[in-house]
C-alpha cells in the first residue's frame, strides 16, 4: 500500500487503496496581518522570545545585550543610625513576650532560630497535607460532688438562727392561734351580719301522710293499667320506629295497630321487639292484619304477662274521662288525661304503601296523642279498654287535642277473628259510593253496583243515593261503609235511599267484602 505525498502548501491528494480512501490535509491559510493589531499585540521592539530577558541582579548586561536591573541606593546613614540593628546583634524588632521575672510567656517560634513546636506557625517549615488546624480546647476540670458535713439545723434553728428560746417559740405559736381564732369568729360575726335574710336553724315543716290516692284516681288507674301496655319496636335495614300496643290475653297476645307493624312485615330485614314496662324485651310475630280497620295482632313468648280487660265502648258518653296510654314520641309509658269528644266519628286515611283505604269508627277525645301513641290504650274511668288510640288531626304535626280511638267493642271483634283464623271478613253491601250533599239532604250515592252481590239482590241501582242504614244516619261514603262493618255477614237491615225524588226503604242481606 502506497503512502500519500505531501509538498510545501500542496493539498494532499486523496489514495484509493481498494478498501479505504484516504483523504490529505487541508492547505494552510496564512492570511496577512493588520499593523493595528501588531502594534497592540505584537511584541516590544528588541524581544526576540515568547518571554522576556531575565536581569542580572548585579544589573550587568545579560545574554541579548540588554541592560540589568539597578538597585535602590543604600539608606542614608542617619535612618540606617536611628533605626538600623545595633552593630555585633542578630535581635529582631518582633522579641518573645515575657513575664515579670523575664521568663517567656510562650513557646518561642521565631525567635532566636529555635524550631516551631506547630508547623503551621513556623516560616520556614515546609508545605504538608495534614488535618485541619483546629484549636483544641482544655479538658474540663472535674468539678468535686458537694458533700455535707457537720451537724443538720432543725426548724428552729433554720428560721431564727438560734437565736429564739423554745419558750419564745412557744409563745409565738399560742399568740398566732390566738389571732387566728379572733379572725375567724370576726368572720362569723360580719357573714350573720352582712345577711340578714338567712337563718341557719330552720327546719321546715311536712306534711304526714303524704299525698292520697283514692280507688279510681287517674294514679290508681295508671298504676293498674300501665304495665299491660307495651312498646313495639321495629328496626330493619331501611326502616325503623316506634309504636305503642295492649297485651290482650295470657298466651302473649298483644293488639296494636296495622300501621305500626306493617314496615317491619314488608322489609324482611326489620324485626319486632315488644318492650315492657319492667324493661323486659321480647321478639314478637305478626299473627294477623286487618288493613281495612287498621288493625293488628302479634304475639311473644312472655310469662304472666298483666292483661288489659275490654270494657264496653257503646256505654261511652261525650264528657266522660278517658286516659291515653302508650309511647309518643319514643317516651314510654306516658299517660294523658282528657275526656270523650265525640262518639261514632268515621276516620278515613289512605293505606300503608298502595293498601286499601282505612276506614273505621272512632272515638275522638282531647286527651293528647301523639307519633308513638299509635296502638296504646285508650282506657275509661274503670281502667277498663275502650280503644285503641290510632290517628290525630293536625297542622302542626304534634297534638292539637283532636285524636280519635278506633272502637273497643269493634276492635276486641276484629282481633278475636285475627287470633282465631290469623285474618278476617267483614260485612258488605258490595257497591261502590261517593259522598254528595244538596240543600235538604246530603249521604252517599252509588256509583257502581257489583252483579251479584248484596245491593244487587236487594235492587239498589246507580244513582241511588243511600241516607240510613239500619237507625244510623248516613251523611257521607265514610258513614256508609262503617255502619255497614259494624253489622254481621248475613244480616239483613233496612237501607233508607232516594230515587228521582222519592224516598225508597230496601231491604238489604249483607255479604263478606
Amino acid at each position: 500500500m502506497s503512502e500519500p505525498q505531501q509538498g510545501n502548501g500542496t493539498p494532499r491528494s486523496g489514495v484509493d487503496d481498494g478498501a479505504h480512501r484516504r483523504l490529505a490535509p487541508r492547505p494552510l491559510n496564512r492570511p496577512s496581518v493588520d499593523p493595528g493589531h501588531t502594534a497592540v499585540f505584537g511584541r516590544p521592539p528588541g524581544v526576540a522570545g515568547a518571554f522576556a530577558d531575565r536581569h542580572h541582579p548585579n544589573g550587568s548586561p545579560n545574554a541579548n545585550g540588554s541592560g540589568g536591573t539597578h538597585l535602590a541606593p543604600p539608606p542614608p546613614e542617619a535612618l540606617t543610625t536611628a533605626f538600623g540593628r545595633p552593630q555585633g546583634t542578630s535581635d529582631l524588632l518582633q522579641r518573645p513576650p515575657v513575664d515579670l521575672n523575664g521568663e517567656p510567656e510562650v513557646e518561642p517560634v521565631f525567635w532566636d532560630g529555635k524550631p516551631a513546636g506547630d508547623s503551621w506557625r513556623d516560616p520556614s517549615a515546609g508545605a504538608v497535607i495534614g488535618p485541619p488546624a483546629v484549636t483544641e480546647e482544655p479538658a474540663k476540670a472535674a468539678t468535686p460532688a458537694t458533700t455535707t458535713t457537720g451537724p443538720q439545723l432543725s426548724v428552729p434553728e433554720l428560721l431564727f438562727g438560734r437565736r429564739v428560746k423554745p419558750t419564745g417559740l412557744i409563745l409565738l405559736m399560742v399568740a398566732a392561734l390566738v389571732v387566728g381564732a379572733a379572725g375567724g369568729v370576726v368572720g362569723w360575726l360580719a357573714g350573720k351580719v352582712g345577711n340578714p335574710l338567712t337563718d341557719g336553724g330552720v327546719t321546715l315543716a311536712e306534711v304526714q301522710p303524704g299525698k292520697e290516692r283514692p280507688v279510681g284516681s287517674v294514679a290508681d288507674i295508671a298504676k293498674r293499667v300501665t304495665p299491660s301496655v307495651v312498646s313495639i319496636e321495629f328496626k330493619g335495614a331501611n326502616v325503623a320506629g316506634v309504636g305503642s300496643g295492649v297485651v290482650i290475653e295470657g298466651g302473649g297476645y298483644i293488639l296494636t295497630n296495622d300501621h305500626v307493624v306493617a314496615p317491619a312485615v314488608q322489609d324482611t330485614s326489620a324485626k319486632l321487639t315488644v318492650v315492657f314496662t319492667d324493661g323486659k324485651r321480647a321478639v314478637a310475630q305478626v299473627v294477623g292484619r286487618d288493613p281495612k280497620t287498621d288493625l293488628a295482632v302479634i304475639k311473644v313468648q312472655v310469662d304472666n304477662p298483666t292483661v288489659l280487660q275490654f270494657g264496653n265502648s257503646d256505654d261511652l258518653a261525650v264528657g266522660d274521662a278517658v286516659l291515653a296510654i302508650g309511647s309518643p314520641l319514643s317516651l314510654s309509658n306516658t299517660v294523658t288525661e282528657g275526656i270523650v269528644s265525640a262518639l261514632h266519628r268515621p276516620v278515613t286515611a289512605a293505606g300503608e304503601n298502595g293498601g286499601p283505604q282505612v276506614t273505621y269508627d272512632a272515638i275522638q277525645t282531647d286527651a293528647a296523642i301523639n307519633p308513638g301513641n299509635s296502638g296504646g290504650a285508650l282506657v275509661d274511668s274503670s281502667g277498663t279498654l275502650v280503644g285503641i288510640n290510632s290517628s290525630i288531626r293536625t297542622e302542626t304535626g304534634g297534638s292539637v287535642g283532636l285524636g280519635f280511638a278506633i272502637s273497643g267493642n269493634y276492635a276486641r271483634k276484629v282481633s278475636q277473628a285475627l287470633i282465631r283464623d290469623g285474618q278476617v271478613k267483614h260485612a258488605d253491601m258490595n257497591l261502590n259510593v261517593r259522598s254528595v250533599s244538596a240543600e235538604t239532604a246530603e249521604g252517599a250515592k252509588v256509583q257502581n253496583v257489583l252483579e251479584g252481590g248484596a245491593a244487587a239482590a236487594a235492587g239498589i241501582q246507580e244513582e241511588d243515593v243511600i241516607t240510613k242504614v239500619g237507625d244510623r244516619m248516613v251523611r257521607n261514603a265514610a258513614e256508609l261503609t262503617v255502619a255497614v262493618r259494624n253489622r254481621e255477614i248475613g244480616e239483613t237491615i233496612p237501607v233508607v235511599l232516594a230515587r228521582q225524588g222519592r224516598e225508597l226503604t230496601v231491604q238489604v242481606t249483607l255479604r263478606s267484602d
